[in-house]
């Protein structure tokens, strides 16, 4: 059993000690094959470290020192790819927090990781900072090859661009699944009607909720549809759009669940 998603991750990276169950990455035991499960692997817990009175460059070369084998092409790659060309030269103390992060997601993938592993990436950042913050990782799991594996409270953020997740409540996994999926799963039929006359169609049809002076919604079967338009048009309403809402992974959260606290 675990507590929630900072504890699950110093759980994989082997931060912390496991009491039951296995952690395997890239097939070897965390605990067993330590130097072997970690080789391939990047990651920032909580805050990435950094001196704040060097250069973005010189604590790259730091970490780079911790490694074998990575040259000043890799480097200077890491740095284009993270968007940090223009200000690397400059004091860490002078970069925003959105570059700070990028910073430190160029430590973390210096060496060529397979698995990056990020805690709350885009916590605290402003609009700019978390489209750039998304953007980096769609091309670091493209051009990169790079699994990533995110943890965060912003379900609206990962519903954006991740596609599997794994959602935690009181310490267990309740969900492993495409997001997809799951939203699909969501038992809830809302059907959004915009129509010229939402006062009419209230009268008329039980239960609807008004969305705008255009717009209602309603939770019925697909198969239930036909008859609500008839009823519509038998009382001179205009129906020019019927679709179904779109659900977010927020509202499968919910759904799953229970309206928990997110962990």
């Amino acid at each position: 059993m675990v507590h929630g998603k900072t504890t699950t991750i110093k759980l994989i990276l082997g931060l912390q000690n496991i009491t039951s169950g296995k952690v395997n990455i890239n097939g070897y035991d965390i605990e067993k094959e330590f130097t072997h499960a970690i080789k391939k692997v990047g990651a920032i817990v909580e805050n990435p470290d950094m001196y704040m009175y060097l250069s973005g460059y010189q604590n790259l070369k730091l970490v780079a020192n911790l490694y074998k084998g990575i040259t000043k092409e890799r480097i200077d790659e890491v740095v284009k790819l993270v968007k940090l060309e223009k200000r690397i030269n400059d004091k860490v103390s002078k970069y925003s927090l959105g570059m700070r992060q990028r910073l430190g997601i160029a430590q973390a993938i210096l060496h060529k990781p397979n698995l990056l592993i990020l805690d709350e990436p885009t916590n605290g950042l402003d609009p700019e900072g978390i489209k750039e913050m998304r953007e980096l990782l769609v091309t670091l799991a493209d051009k990169e090859k790079m699994a990533i594996l995110i943890s965060s409270h912003n379900l609206a953020e990962l519903d954006n661009f991740c596609n599997k997740v794994c959602i935690i409540k009181n310490g267990e996994v309740i969900e492993t699944s495409e997001i997809s999926k799951i939203k699909k799963e969501a038992s809830q039929e809302f059907k959004i009607f915009e129509v010229n006359d939402v006062n009419t169609a209230k009268k008329v049809i039980n239960d609807l909720i008004i969305l705008d002076e255009n717009k209602f919604k309603l939770n019925v079967p697909k198969d239930e549809v036909p008859e609500i338009i008839n009823k519509l048009v038998e009382n001179k309403v205009k129906i020019y759009e019927v679709k179904q809402e779109e659900k977010t992974l927020e509202d499968a959260f919910f759904e799953k669940t229970g309206g928990n606290i997110i962990e």
